[in-house]
């Protein structure tokens, strides 16, 4: 691991910090966490940063990206953390959705959707997770069938939609052969989000927000040039887009927004910081959020390096979870339940989706233990059973 800057990236880091404080001032006030209900100040601000080269910057030049690599954009990343700004609006369409089109999509949906992607002017969603197809996303049940004019009919539900309220088009996982076993018979599709047949419903959550959404697609038509790649690779397609969002996982771990202050600092000060139980759970949370930081920065200088982001990546979103929600259990039982006002009850409402999105912690689990300890592999009576003998 090396966590020191080439004589190259300084100069980039120092002409970054320049452009930061010259153009902080056009920067929302308002901090956007996970969920945006006024997006138009973010959008403006991504636009910015996309104009002077500071999105998109793992994109080849070709899609008006900048052709750098991870380290380039952790630097960005880790420049917008330090100056208390915020990075693009859209981190799923620009860090996940605009890479898989890059890699699968045609010459045509480069041309349409790439450019407004990278410049906020186009919002996309991310359709995978379904009602009984979350982290088994080979179970997937929404059906494309085909029409007689050559184009697809989509019938189905989505959940758990990220910016689904905002997005233009959607980047749709949907099973098109239920003859086949289940991760052979899908397809990848662009969605326009305003299509008739196509209805959005948020999710209210506990503290009040509702950033997710379900999607309902009632009978949506679309062409033969919606299929991004080809038909019955939706699998494949769908890894892709999975492994670029390790990447931007990787490169944001300094805009996380949770360490060890999050829950210290409401503390100090107050006698129950000093007591011995209090001192030993401050410490482990605050070595195991330190771990998880390093052990990040030691993937980040081995993609670097050329290496692929491999399933141990899951441990660190487990660790960052757990370590999160045990660090505001304890400030919540010191200092009473009014401390649940605030950043520190706005975050708690946050972890329980983060819980679930990119895999429940059991699942993760299994991968680890499978494709990292090299664990036997658990049972799966389903991996070759055509897919509509499993539904009956």
């Amino acid at each position: 691991m090396d966590l020191n800057d080439t004589p190259e990236r300084a100069v980039y880091r120092a002409r970054l910090r320049g452009w930061l404080q010259e153009n902080a001032r056009h920067a929302p006030a308002e901090a956007p966490g996970l969920h945006v209900a006024d997006v138009a100040g973010f959008r403006a601000w991504q636009r910015r940063l996309a104009e002077a080269g500071y999105a998109g910057i793992m994109w080849p030049r070709e899609y008006g990206g900048q052709g750098l690599g991870p380290m380039e954009q952790a630097i960005v990343n880790a420049e917008l953390g330090a100056a208390g700004l915020p990075g693009v609006l859209d981190m799923i369409g620009v860090g996940n959705l605009g890479p898989t089109l890059i890699a699968h999509g045609t010459a045509a949906q480069k041309e349409q959707h790439l450019r407004p992607l990278l410049h906020a002017e186009e919002m996309w969603c991310q359709l995978f997770s379904e009602p009984a197809a979350g982290s088994d996303l080979a179970a997937v049940r929404t059906r494309a069938a085909r029409t007689g004019d050559g184009g697809w009919r989509l019938d189905g539900q989505k959940v758990w939609t990220t910016n689904a309220q905002h997005a233009a088009f959607g980047l749709l996982l949907a099973r098109t052969d239920p003859a086949v076993p289940k991760h052979r018979g899908l397809t990848m599709f662009v969605v326009p989000m305003r299509a008739p047949g196509v209805a959005v419903r948020p999710l209210r959550q506990i503290g009040g927000e509702a950033g997710f959404n379900e999607v309902f697609l009632d009978g949506v038509a679309l062409g033969a040039d919606a299929v991004v790649g080809e038909v019955g690779a939706g699998w494949s397609v769908a890894m892709t887009c999975l492994m670029y969002e390790r990447f931007t996982l990787l490169t944001a771990i300094d805009q996380v927004g949770v360490g060890p202050d999050t829950f210290l600092g409401p503390l100090v000060g107050t006698a129950e910081v000093r007591r011995p139980d209090v001192l030993r759970r401050l410490g482990r949370l605050t070595a195991d959020l330190y771990a998880l930081r390093y052990t990040a920065y030691r993937a980040l200088t081995a993609v670097d390096r050329g290496r692929v982001p491999g399933p141990e990546a899951g441990l660190g979103k487990i660790t960052l979870i757990d370590a999160a929600m045990e660090g505001l259990l304890l400030q919540f039982e010191l200092l009473g339940p009014e401390s649940l006002e605030g950043p520190s009850g706005r975050l708690m409402h946050e972890l329980q989706g983060l819980r679930s999105g990119g895999g429940t912690h059991e699942v993760l689990r299994n991968t680890i233990g499978e494709r990292v300890l090299g664990l036997p592999a658990e049972p799966r009576a389903d991996k070759d059973v055509p897919f509509q003998d499993l539904a009956s």
